[in-house]
This record gives C-alpha cells, structure tokens and sequence, in this order.
C-alpha cells in the first residue's frame, strides 16, 4: 500500500493586514485555495498585489488576521523545515563555500559530519554544481548562485516549496536553463511548489495551474489550469497558450475607457 501523498497546503478565509501610517491596510483581502499535494502552481499579478504576502503567510513569515493556512491539517504558525523557501536574491552567506551553504540547511537534523557533507554533495551534484563544491559565492555566476540555493533548500525534504519571483535577476538564456533544471528535479522530489512571478510566459510553460491575482489589496481572481505536456512552447498559431497568454495579459493590464486619446 503506497504513502499518502503529504505537501496539501489549505488557505482558508485568510486576510493579511499590515499597520499603516493612517491605520491597519490590507495586503491580502479575505482569500481561500488549495495547493494540492504535488502540483505547481504559479502565483502571478500586478506589482504591489499581495502575491510575496501570500507566499510569505505560507512559509509562517506573516501572522495572519484572519484565517489561516494549514499545511497537511496543521495550523501553520511559523517556520519550518517542512516549508522551504527560494528568493530571487539567492540569500547565500558570502562567507561559506557551496557545500557549506548547503549543509547549513542540514544543521537542524543532528546529522554527523559525514552525512551532512554525504547529503550537501548529493544536492549539489543534482543541480550539476558538485565540481564547483569549494567556490565561494562571489566566484559563481547568478545563475550558479540560485542553483546553490535550490540545492541548499531541496536538500532539507520540504514537503513544500515556495519560490518568489527566483529567477528574475537572471538573463534569458540562463533563466531557460533553470527552467530546465527545476522541472527536472520538482519531478524527482514531486514537493508542492507555488512560484510566484511577473512573466506570464514562465508561468505559463512551468506551471500546472496558474492563479492570478486583481490589483491590491490582492485576491485571487482567476484560475487556469493547464493540461499541455512539457515542455511547452508558446510560438505554435492556434495554441491554447496563446489565447490564455492574452486573457491574463488583459486581467493584468485592462485597458482604461477613460484613457486621454493624446496620451
């Protein structure tokens, strides 16, 4: 008989507000979803929305109002190794080595030496870095600084894996290459990913379902789920993509009927 499938994060009437200089403001408006165990979902919107205070109520960052999110049935209350979380800045001590940044994530299992180290190198060799073990940060390039920090957070088993706009600071080229890589190991693992960005296309050729989200205060507006195998691609005349591609475009930017002509 096969494990239950764990990773099911329930969203349930949450309302995140923040103090303002003129009172409370509302970051989240009241919200309710279901990331299902195992799938990808990407989390798209305007700037400003909501879409990092949502991920962040998720990872036990943010203390909700009202509501809250449960991860397997649990009440989430704060951080944990169960939530892991990936940021497009990296988050890398400078002063560690790859392996070393790695096994930091490792030090609250009470592993010895040699299977945080065992663990450390098995992660970054799934992200093709193991010759590039002893580099420090500064000697890697942006794109082998985010596959450090991917290694670093998949090497630790969360059962849930947030990722905030995580290759945004990267060129194309090397963001497709990411893109490559991270399907690659989201299927090894099978962890439930929300991935949150401001590409319609990269939501579009990595997600399973994309969620998106109205101006702020944020809530969620619209739901596509998406069935075309990967890889996907977006040029093909009568793709599917393409026509869910402009639907959101539209959601995102709606065109104003009161815009000055001369403008």
């Amino acid at each position: 008989m096969t494990e239950p499938q764990t990773g099911r994060v329930e969203i349930d009437d949450l309302v995140i507000r923040f103090k303002g200089k003129q009172g409370p403001v509302t970051a989240l408006e009241r919200t309710r979803h279901v990331l299902e165990p195992g799938t990808f979902t990407a989390l798209i919107g305007p700037s400003g929305c909501g879409k990092s205070t949502l991920m962040n109520a998720i990872a036990g960052f943010v203390t909700p109002a009202e509501g809250q999110v449960r991860l397997d049935g649990q009440t989430i209350t704060g951080p944990s190794s169960d939530v892991g979380v990936i940021f497009q800045q990296y988050a890398l001590f400078p002063w560690f080595t790859a392996l070393s940044n790695v096994r930091y994530g490792l030090k609250q299992f009470g592993l010895s030496k040699r299977e945080e180290i065992d663990r450390a190198r098995a992660a970054l060799a799934e992200v093709g870095l193991e010759a590039h073990a002893d580099k420090y940060p500064q000697q890697l390039s942006g794109g082998m600084k985010q596959r450090v920090a991917i290694a670093r957070t998949f090497a630790v088993g969360p059962k849930v894996l947030l990722m905030d706009e995580p290759f945004g600071a990267l060129d194309a080229q090397t963001r497709l290459i990411m893109h490559d890589l991270l399907l690659d190991i989201w299927r090894k693992h099978r962890a439930t990913v929300l991935f949150v960005t401001h590409d319609v296309d990269e939501a579009l050729l990595l997600a399973d379902h994309v969620q998106v989200m109205s101006h702020a205060p944020g809530r969620l507006i619209r739901h596509y789920p998406l069935t075309q195998p990967r890889p996907r691609a977006l040029s093909r005349s009568g793709n599917e993509l393409l026509e869910i591609r402009e639907e959101i475009l539209g959601l995102l930017h709606p065109k104003s009927t009161h815009a000055d002509p001369l403008i």
